[in-house]
């Protein structure tokens, strides 16, 4: 029969563990220890301790070797569990996300680099968390060479930020091959548990363009939809957006550089209107028109996931979703200064500059 060692006690053991038995300020777990300890102390086996404090006896036995170990160190505090913690370079893991690509790919992800590394791949993850760091993200941008942008973005901004009394403002583009998608089978509702299905391919039934204005003051939105988008269709819209204004209001229309806005033509119509101004964005820069973000809005919410048997279903859904935002229109709220967009594109042009000297050496 195996018999627990004799586990002696200093006065000054007894008396700081008898304070832990009989504090109400230590935790149920030290002062159970404690009087684990005590028993021992005082002669009793590992058994009768576990029945006279209905606990186990592999209980009280480690806790009895503990404190014969690391005497009172021992019983505060549990030893730590699992495996050992495993430490990270973490400026070599910044310095491979940020300067390096892993053997044939493109970016690392977290296994890649755990792998790289030899950690976890959790670490990776939480470290490049707290570095700010996203290699499986990647934005699209384009700096405009535009030899005109500073003084067409000041013109643009100055019109969002302070526009012109007794005027309107309108942000004004095409978007062009909208496309009445239908799906090859019907998909299923979404339930509890269940996203809704879409089948991944799909049927073409025709496209449309969208013309829209969008006016900066309110948000209310000027809309027609048509076949094609050459200078005929531009007038058209032109002509609606003159009926459906304000006669006694100059307007400011915004819009890119596409060739159709600047048709001869168009050029000779906007002669007879001279209400109608024309500020055209900088090149490669249609962030700098708003209807953008409208076109954004009716893609996700009502475009992407529709299902369009013929393109009078399209343009109808499109109609009604112009209707719909027309009923309580909510301005975009341009904050951006013209200095500091400028300031923004002179460093992304000072990278590009020092990126394409490194290149070339």
């Amino acid at each position: 029969m195996r018999v627990a060692p004799e586990l002696i006690l200093t006065n000054e053991e007894r008396g700081e563990l008898m304070r832990l038995v009989r504090s109400r300020l230590s935790s149920v777990r030290l002062e159970q220890r404690a009087g684990i300890v005590l028993l021992a102390a005082d002669g009793f086996q590992n058994k009768d301790i576990a029945q006279m404090l209905a606990i186990g006896r592999v209980q009280v036995s480690r806790w009895r070797q503990r404190y014969g170990l690391y005497r009172l160190a021992g019983i505060e505090r549990d030893l730590p569990r699992g495996a050992p913690p495993m430490t990270v370079d973490v400026a070599r893991l910044v310095e491979l996300t940020t300067q390096s690509k892993p053997e044939a790919a493109t970016h690392w992800s977290t296994r890649t680099m755990a792998e790289e590394l030899g950690v976890s791949a959790a670490s990776v993850s939480r470290h490049w968390r707290a570095h700010g760091l996203k290699p499986h993200l990647v934005r699209g941008f384009k700096v405009s060479r535009d030899p005109k942008f500073v003084e067409k973005l000041e013109d643009i901004v100055g019109l969002y930020m302070s526009p012109p009394e007794h005027a309107l403002v309108l942000c004004c583009d095409e978007k062009s091959q909208v496309q009445a998608l239908d799906r090859t089978q019907p998909g299923l509702p979404m339930k509890k548990g269940r996203a809704c299905t879409m089948t991944h391919d799909y049927k073409r039934n025709g496209t449309t363009t969208l013309f829209a204005a969008l006016n900066v003051l309110d948000g209310q939105v000027i809309s027609q939809c048509q076949k094609r988008h050459r200078h005929i269709e531009w007038l058209k819209f032109l002509s609606q957006i003159d009926r459906e204004t304000p006669k006694d209001k100059a307007l400011h229309l915004i819009a890119d550089n596409y060739a159709t806005h600047k048709h001869p033509k168009v050029q000779e119509w906007l002669a007879k209107h001279p209400r109608f101004n024309m500020h055209f964005t900088p090149t490669s820069a249609s962030w700098l028109n708003m209807v953008e973000r409208f076109f954004r809005d009716i893609s996700e919410r009502r475009l992407r996931r529709g299902v369009f048997t013929s393109v009078h279903e399209l343009v109808t859904a499109i109609d009604e979703y112009v209707v719909h935002h027309n009923t309580d229109p909510r301005p975009f709220i341009w904050t951006k200064s013209a200095r500091d967009i400028l300031q923004k594109v002179i460093r992304a042009n000072s990278r590009l500059s020092s990126k394409q000297n490194a290149t070339l050496h």
